[in-house]
């Protein structure tokens, strides 16, 4: 069993960020979850979303995984939407699911992001990293990656080779 999982979380199942996706697994190393393809309804104070996918899902990768690590791309200089959408569920945890949400502490985060340019904006990361340490889980840092034309950057494909390294035993 792979103890790192990747949650790819792009509106586009087969976008950018799966070509980054692909490359930084390109040796099969780690298992993806591509949360598009999940059914996972906003936040809500009722709980009212409670049999949804995310439930399922967040068992699923707190049982199997040590370590997790978010694939997504930069969407009007954030996170994409369905990220937002997950990282708000996991408010689940913190008042519905609480004895779940116990579970996160220990575990390692991650992040990759992607745009057409090298041009991520400073802060980026923060929600990742107070999320973690919110959570009690322990941010490893996170890499960020660009396209020439639709093809990764060859400066890119460094930063990920570097990046999957310090995941690879």
């Amino acid at each position: 069993m792979n103890s790192t999982v990747i949650i790819q979380a792009s509106a586009q199942s087969f976008g950018n960020t799966y070509k980054v996706v692909n490359y930084l697994n390109k040796n099969n190393d780690f298992d993806v979850i591509d949360i598009a393809t999940k059914n996972i309804g906003h936040f809500n104070y009722k709980f009212e979303n409670a049999n949804d996918d995310f439930i399922t899902t967040i068992e699923e990768i707190i049982e199997k995984y040590d370590t997790i690590i978010f694939a997504t791309p930069v969407y009007w200089y954030t996170m994409s939407g369905h990220l937002k959408v997950f990282f708000d569920r996991m408010s689940d945890l913190l008042h519905y699911k609480k004895e779940l949400g116990r579970k996160m502490r220990g575990k390692k985060m991650a992040m990759i992001s992607n745009s057409y340019g090298n041009d991520r904006r400073d802060g980026f990361d923060m929600p990742f990293i107070e999320s973690a340490k919110y959570l009690g889980m322990d941010y490893l840092g996170d890499v960020h990656t660009f396209f020439n034309e639709d093809e990764i950057h060859t400066e890119a494909k460094e930063k990920i080779d570097t990046f999957r390294g310090s995941f690879i035993n």
